[in-house]
């Protein structure tokens, strides 16, 4: 098989790590990659919002199949692209991956289908939010309804910070036509988990658990980034809690799509919060996370090329989803500044000595080539990952792992994981 991957990041890389340990793929394009993914696959020069090109590319070179990753090109209809060239797509088309696009829609569907989610409204006028805020309750949530690159969620303390949130989101446009529909949540408390599933319209089969650590600083401190780390599996997930999602969490969202009429297939992201009065959806996305992709998918035992077309044909229910009994843990190390404003083009040192080590990876996130020398290119530049037999050998191993590489501006957090030693 020919395999054509869409995207660039941390999340692609992994992808392409997984694909290209299946003995059915013959060859990897990437559009447009990265330095890192390079090593794997052939870098194509086109943007993911490209459909045209894109879709011809595929067609040129006889690809198989296709896999469209980042949510903006799904929410587009990036899929429908692809399957009106004929050419087999994984991932939802435009009115499914809508679950990701618009929290309103999302927060509409769980209240109408009584799936648990934190108590809400939505806004499409500034001066409502702000009346709404007058009796509201504190600390509260405001969410801009459109993508926002994960960045879109404020949580306001008071009154003040959040007339200064709706300002920010609705009138002053921080982040785009997203904040045109705000959506005003209630302040959820308890940990955080994150569950990827694959989904085939009807079917649908959770990965083993992971949790993100979203705020740029150490304690969970700073402005909220694309993520900063990422643990697998959550030891707060136990097993009765994962039996309860499925039936009023999973299940009942996958049938809810049926429903309105929009089948879902892909790739299902439940960040879920296991609050004092049960687990609630936080929000739905729909596709793999970033970074949770670059814990789960080196844990996954299955050919992914099965699961995903599995996921296309609707046999999902066919396949014994497994993930190997130990951890991974990933350490993001970012460009000083990130996420608002910090400089590119150093050279990364250090690369090499992840090579011929099986249970460490260097996910590229933001890297390109300048020359032979790999630089930085982002933020978020490289996840390095690293399995142990347990959480705290896992993140022993990142963390080491980390110091192998160097770079001018290099920034981490240090306590990516801590949350275990709290069992």
């Amino acid at each position: 098989m020919k395999v054509l991957v869409v995207g660039s990041g941390g999340r692609e890389h992994a992808i392409v790590t997984s694909i290209s340990k299946s003995d059915k793929v013959s060859k990897i394009y990437c559009a447009p990659g990265n330095a890192g993914i390079a090593a794997l696959a052939e870098c194509v020069d086109i943007g993911v919002m490209d459909f045209d090109k894109l879709v011809a590319f595929a067609k040129d070179k006889a690809v198989d199949l296709v896999v469209v990753a980042p949510d903006d090109p799904l929410v587009a209809g990036a899929v429908d692209a692809f399957e009106a060239a004929g050419i087999r797509a994984f991932g939802p088309r435009a009115n499914a991956a809508i679950i990701e696009g618009s929290k309103a829609f999302s927060k509409d569907l769980m209240k109408k289908y009584g799936i648990p989610t934190a108590a809400y409204e939505n806004f499409t006028d500034a001066d409502s939010a702000l009346k709404y805020l007058e009796t509201a309750t504190f600390p509260i949530v405001l969410k801009a309804d459109g993508l926002a690159l994960g960045k879109g969620v404020l949580i306001c303390n008071d009154l003040e910070e959040a007339k200064a949130g709706v300002k920010e989101i609705m009138l002053d446009k921080h982040f785009g036509s997203a904040g045109n529909t705000m959506v005003i949540e209630e302040f959820m408390t308890g940990r955080e988990v994150s569950v990827l599933c694959f989904c085939d319209g009807t079917t649908i089969k959770p990965m083993t658990s992971a949790q993100d650590h979203k705020r740029a600083k150490d304690g969970d401190q700073g402005l909220n980034t694309g993520g900063m780390g990422t643990f697998s599996p959550s030891p707060f997930y136990t097993k009765e809690i994962d039996e309860y999602c499925m039936e009023n969490i999973y299940k009942p969202t996958m049938a809810a799509m049926k429903a309105e009429g929009r089948e879902f297939k892909g790739v299902l992201f439940c960040g879920l919060m296991m609050t004092p009065n049960g687990v609630k959806v936080l929000e739905y996305n729909a596709r793999f996370g970033d970074p949770e992709a670059q814990v789960v998918l080196p844990r996954m035992k299955n050919d992914i090329i099965d699961v995903m077309e599995a996921c296309i044909d609707g046999t999902l229910d066919k396949v014994d989803l497994q993930f190997e009994d130990n951890a991974a843990v990933c350490v993001v190390l970012a460009s000083d500044g990130y996420p608002v404003s910090y400089e590119k083009g150093y050279p990364i040192h250090g690369l090499e000595k992840f090579d011929g080590k099986d249970d460490y990876f260097v996910f590229h996130a933001g890297t390109k080539f300048d020359g032979d020398q790999i630089v930085t290119n982002g933020g978020r530049v490289l996840g390095v990952t690293a399995k142990g037999k347990d959480l705290f050998e896992a993140r022993a191993n990142a963390y080491a792992a980390t110091e192998w590489i160097t770079f001018d501006n290099k920034y981490m957090r240090h306590d990516i994981g801590k949350a275990i030693d709290e069992q």
